[in-house]
């Protein structure tokens, strides 16, 4: 019994001695991870968590960043729009790597910047693209509408997004302030858009094969359920596609428009940025584009180094900016 009762206590011991030291080692590990932040650290004028509507029983916000030099009584803004496949992410990506470098940059320049959150296109939840995209153009007739108060220019306003976030940023710059109307009380707002940059983000959901990166027999349509899944606007399927792509609202009094894409990405592949060029080109519309070389989506390094350099977008991004915030 006392031999059994032995047994007993040195297996207790080994099992809480194993489950401290992986205490320790997960804490270990905790400690060297980068300590996460929801909002940019400026050092400046902030206004966190603004609600700009409220939709179905749900308020969503907005965060405003005030220039840390140069600012002027009324400032130019930036809205971001952040991606996640119209169905996760957050605003709170802009306070995160290249994104938190770029807003950071251009602070110092003498914008304003503004991440918006919206709805997510997630199955039983009767959202999606188009509300998205709403959503973010209420928010910037929300800052229109008070512009005043917070100090901003609304007839300098500027977008940026990246993946699905740049398929909502090309949409809010191209469509007009009257299109895609959204909140009543946000109804009839004047604005101007002057510039937009989208990182990785679609232009066209009708034209299929751009999904295409090879050619594969068996091609699915991955985003079909997320422009469909809303009792909201037309029920027409073609109707649906065209009007949540961007490229159908591309003219030659169009906003000046900078995408950046990668050559190897799988997942929005580089035929969208060249797909817009060629139609920019055909109606005289201000599109650029920066094609970067061995990048994948979210600029991974696919077999090389990316080329140019992550810095050299980011440069060019806010240049694109300051150039035209300028006009």
């Amino acid at each position: 019994m006392q031999f059994k009762t032995a047994i007993v206590v040195v297996t207790a011991v080994l099992a809480t001695s194993g489950a401290t030291a992986q205490e320790a080692r997960n804490k270990k590990k905790a400690s060297r991870r980068p300590q996460q932040t929801n909002y940019l650290e400026t050092g400046g004028e902030r206004k966190l968590e603004v609600v700009y509507k409220k939709i179905a029983g749900k308020e969503l916000k907005l965060d405003l960043y005030y220039p840390t030099a140069r600012r002027s009584q009324k400032c130019p803004v930036v809205v971001f729009t952040h991606g996640g496949g119209w169905a996760a992410g957050s605003r709170y990506k802009a306070a995160t790597g290249s994104f938190a470098v770029v807003f950071g940059q251009l602070l110092k320049q003498g914008f304003a910047v503004a991440p918006v959150t919206y709805r997510l296109a997630k199955k039983d939840r009767n959202v999606a693209m188009r509300d998205c995209v709403i959503d973010c153009k209420d928010a910037i007739r929300y800052l229109a509408k008070n512009s005043e108060a917070l100090g901003i220019d609304p007839m300098r306003i500027c977008v940026m997004g990246d993946s699905a976030g740049g398929h909502i940023a090309q949409m809010l710059l191209l469509a007009s302030a009257e299109q895609l109307p959204g909140d009543a009380e946000l109804a009839n707002v004047p604005y101007r858009m002057i510039a937009g940059v989208s990182w990785y983000g679609p232009c066209d959901f009708e034209k299929t094969d751009l999904f295409k990166h090879d050619d594969r027999a068996d091609f699915r349509d991955r985003f079909g359920p997320r422009i469909l899944q809303s009792d909201s606007g037309s029920t027409d399927k073609l109707a649906r596609y065209r009007e949540v792509s961007p490229i159908n609202y591309l003219s030659k009094d169009s906003p000046p428009l900078l995408m950046i894409q990668g050559d190897k990405d799988t997942t929005i592949p580089v035929k969208h940025a060249f797909y817009m060029k060629k139609k920019a080109e055909a109606v005289n519309a201000p599109v650029e584009t920066m094609i970067i070389r061995n990048a994948g989506h979210n600029w991974r390094r696919v077999d090389a180094d990316i080329d140019p350099s992550r810095e050299a977008i980011i440069q060019r991004t806010v240049k694109f900016f300051v150039d035209h915030s300028q006009e």
